[in-house]
């Protein structure tokens, strides 16, 4: 089927990076594991691994790395192309990687027999495959060539490998052009019309390449060979090209190349001109060594323009300064106040969305647009209300309702996803957060919704979304269900979503950029049947893949896991905390917290990938990324200085010690009275190479102690947006709340650290810097309920009875056990030397109803809670279904 591109990262190879390479050999896994996180955060969305390096023992680097990297859930969250020139090598990898992965490569040039028996044993191992356009008689470097070699490919694979078309990743070869050497002219063009005639005569196929061989012969100028690349990578994809194996953090905008360059580099990608090599170097002298484009100076030309032309400008560029004189210039001009709305502010708007559809505005600056959009219209609002009174109203593309789900509080994502559909014309009815099933159903049915869009960050909200798409079908409901948000997945609506609502369509949106085009695919006439139908032939394939991969994923009894629970490999002399009992922390500093902000996850909210601070100078996303981080740094100061909000904490400790799987607390030293127990659950799935089935537990002495804590960055960040939502202001509502939230993160990480030298002391001589402490090098962990180490939200309860935590800083629990204010922060501390995060994963019916019977509670009660994480339908379910 067809795909948006997909970037293959290209820098954890050994052979194709340099740095890879020199960690690998020295044995530095963690270095080379920070390329691997690197890559994906700049966009990556598979990693091309090769440990193909005569230095090593290259399988067992592969085997160790893989291991490592499946522990990274930054890394561990994007599929593996295992890549090696020898197969025992590909197979090592095979074996260690979990769900789809991808296999580079396999060709013909030992002939169809040693063909078919490596495709094959892909095939077994689930894996995808990629062909190299190779025969006995060598790499194919013709357009002939090229495509008889994949056609005779694709029809061994197809009958008789068995493999499924879509499967099938074809590499036709990129080779160096702009070499001097005649011959070589035309492989850029060769590359591009096989990729052209591969896509129309073998269906479902798709095309990679290594796109960094088209400039080898401009090694060094690194501003010409990402020019080389956006410009091959342009025409390639028009072509079919849906994969390539890039570095996904250095790739220029088509649009935004010098045009003297951007000709250049098409007359030799495109070979349009014999002189096209002699030209392209001489140009590339003036761009060695060049740091990067300078800004253009800010001027006011375009305030000459006609109006319908400033309103325009104004909403691309964020700006709001003119636009009540120009919204009311344009009132006066039109004959109607709606005319302005469908006229000059829609065409302004369509521009801004055909922008970010194509990938040259970001999310931060189409919030901007939407702020200036929604200035104008409540410029315009008293005037159209006069003009409704009378029978006009405006004409939009559709209304759709927005809501965050019962027992959850968090809307940043929902927000955005609604200014985005705004921005295209859609009306969005905002619900706001904690919205139960019939609130939802009875707003849609009162609106006449084109469609319902669905939120939720914490995992009980996978189990309300199931039930509003059962209560959606009940009703009789046959529009559209989008579901977003943190937790969410393609999978899990594949899985548990789809099934309980065929009246229409659930389907997963996994960011902003795409609720546009799947809402107006879904809403169309002319599109609604074959996209429903796309979506359902997709979801059927991703359910029976999850149900194959589970079935494979070798799960032990829990009395095994237990026998293999972690042991410590040396002594510990567990340290006396401070204090016993809770301390409360108020009006703590700001300005000090505000140091230790992980920049990072602040660009994720606004769909900007890439590490801070190298996400600044991206040659893609820099401006943009930029622009955000003024805007934070100016509203942070305002918070510091006018003390918008007032974080406060609870910080706790107790004498404790393990009892089996679980962690007894007591009120004093002496340890007769038991203050409460935190239940703990433990990995069943099988393991290899001797290690453990891990629980929180495991890290516990049988005479430690264990801390609790609850931090918030203020209840005042709610009233703060609401604030600017009335000022028809979203930009800065989101913006306060996204701040809120890493303020809220950094208090935690602020606190964790005074804990380890100060409060509990086990770490005094500590002296890690606050960027330091961004990648955790310190003693000690601090697991959350609801998180992959403790996935039961339930265990909240008990920590905040524990800390008393909404009498003393004034943070609740929702009935779904979300935290409000969402900006807030809450978990255990464990002081163990070797204590790490880990997940607990997917649990059997045996740990569920003996952790039913240690919590007190009845097995379906349990079951709910844990529903994300059974594997097994419970009884329950099952009659539903």
């Amino acid at each position: 089927r067809n795909i948006p591109f997909v970037n293959i990262g290209e820098r954890a190879n050994v052979t194709g990076s340099a740095k890879f390479r020199k960690l690998i050999t020295a044995g530095d896994f963690t270095g080379a594991l920070a390329v691997a996180r690197d890559q994906v955060e700049n966009g990556a969305q598979i990693i091309d691994v090769n440990m193909d390096e005569g230095l090593i023992d290259s399988e067992a680097a592969m085997i160790a790395f893989l291991n490592l990297a499946a522990a990274e859930p930054d890394i561990a969250r994007v599929p593996v192309m295992v890549d090696s020139s020898k197969f025992s090598i590909i197979e090592a990898g095979l074996k260690r990687l979990q769900g789809k992965s991808l296999v580079n490569s396999i060709s013909m040039k030992e002939g169809e027999e040693a063909f078919l028996r490596q495709a094959r044993l892909v095939r077994r191992y689930g894996a995808a495959v990629v062909v190299m356009a190779f025969d006995e008689q060598g790499q194919a470097d013709t357009l002939a060539r090229k495509v008889a070699i994949c056609t005779r490919a694709y029809k061994l694979l197809t009958e008789q490998a068995g493999f499924a078309p879509e499967d099938i990743v074809f590499d036709p070869n990129v080779f160096a052009i702009a070499t001097g050497i005649e011959e070589h002219d035309n492989y850029g063009v060769d590359f591009i019309e096989a990729t052209r005639q591969i896509r129309a005569t073998l269906p479902h196929a798709h095309i990679s390449g290594g796109v960094s061989n088209l400039s080898f012969s401009f090694r060094g100028n690194e501003p010409v060979r990402e020019a080389m690349h956006a410009v091959f990578l342009y025409h390639a994809i028009q072509a079919g090209m849906d994969m390539g194996i890039v570095n996904a953090g250095q790739l220029a905008v088509y649009d935004e190349i010098d045009p003297e360059l951007r000709e250049a580099c098409e007359d030799v990608v495109l070979n349009r001109r014999a002189d096209g090599t002699e030209r392209l170097l001489t140009i590339a002298e003036r761009y060695r060594g060049a740091a990067g484009k300078e800004a253009k100076a800010q001027d006011l030309r375009w305030r000459e323009e006609p109006v319908d032309k400033r309103i325009a400008h104004a909403l691309v560029n964020g700006i709001t300064e003119f636009i009540e004189a120009d919204t009311e210039e344009a009132r006066l001009l039109a004959k109607r106040p709606l005319d302005v709305i469908e006229g000059p502010l829609m065409a302004g708007m369509n521009h801004v969305g055909d922008l970010f559809g194509a990938g040259k505005m970001f999310l931060p600056q189409v919030v901007k647009s939407a702020r200036v959009m929604k200035q104008a219209v409540a410029i315009l609002l008293p005037y159209m209300e006069t003009e409704k009174a009378s029978g006009g109203a405006r004409q939009t593309a559709g209304t759709i309702v927005l809501a965050t789900v019962k027992g959850d509080v968090h809307d940043i994502g929902k927000n955005i996803v609604g200014v985005v559909l705004a921005c295209n014309n859609y009306e969005i009815v905002d619900l706001g957060v904690m919205t139960p099933a019939s609130k939802i159903l009875a707003v849609a049915r009162e609106k006449k919704a084109d469609a319902i869009g669905l939120s939720g960050l914490i995992t009980p909200s996978l189990d309300e979304m199931v039930h509003v798409a059962a209560e959606m079908e009940r009703e009789g409901f046959d529009i559209p269900l989008l579901i977003g948000g943190a937790t969410t997945s393609r999978v899990h609506t594949a899985v548990k979503i789809h099934p309980r609502y065929t009246r229409s369509q659930a389907v997963h949106v996994n960011d902003a950029s795409r609720a546009v085009g799947v809402v107006s695919s879904l809403l169309s006439p002319e599109t609604r049947g074959s996209t429903i139908a796309a979506i359902r032939a997709e979801y059927r394939k991703v359910a029976d893949a999850h149900e194959r991969s589970e079935a494979e994923k070798q799960r032990v009894p829990l009395a095994k896991a237990r026998a293999n629970a972690f042991a410590a490999s040396g002594a510990y002399q567990p340290t006396r905390p401070s204090f016993l009992g809770t301390r409360v922390f108020d009006g703590y500093d700001l300005a000090e917290l505000v140091r230790h902000i992980d920049w990072t996850p602040f660009f994720q909210t606004w769909e900007l990938k890439g590490r801070y601070p190298a996400i600044l100078d991206d040659p893609k996303q820099g401006a943009a990324a930029k622009a955000l981080f003024a805007d934070a740094q100016a509203m942070l100061k305002r918070i510091i200085e006018e003390k918008w909000l007032r974080p406060k904490a609870v910080v706790g400790f107790w004498p404790a010690g393990r009892e089996g799987d679980d962690i007894a607390l007591f009120a004093d030293d002496e340890r007769r009275s038991r203050v409460t127990t935190l239940y703990t659950l433990r990995q069943q799935l099988g393991k290899r190479d001797g290690r453990p089935n891990m629980a929180l537990a495991d890290f516990v002495a049988p005479s430690d102690y264990v801390g609790a804590f609850v931090v918030t960055a203020g209840v005042e960040d709610e009233t703060i947006a609401a604030r600017f939502e009335r000022a028809n202001d979203d930009y800065s509502s989101i913006l306060v709340k996204a701040l809120s939230d890493r303020i809220a993160e950094a208090f935690a990480e602020a606190m964790h650290a005074r804990v380890r030298r100060e409060l509990w002391g086990y770490a005094p001589d500590e002296a890690f810097a606050p960027e330091e402490l961004i990648a955790e090098p310190y003693r000690g962990i601090r697991p959350a309920p609801g998180y992959p180490a403790q996935p039961d939200h339930t265990e909240k309860a008990t920590l905040f009875r524990l800390l008393d935590a909404e009498r003393a800083i004034g943070v609740k629990l929702t009935e779904s056990f979300a935290m409000w204010p969402a900006s807030s922060v809450s978990g255990v501390y464990i002081a163990h030397p070797e204590a790490h995060y880990f997940g607990v994963a997917k649990v059997e019916r045996d740990q569920v109803e003996d952790y039913a019977a240690r919590k007190g509670m009845s097995v379906a009660e349990v079951e709910r809670w844990l529903a994300p994480v059974l594997n097994y339908i419970p009884v329950r379910a099952a009659a539903a279904e």
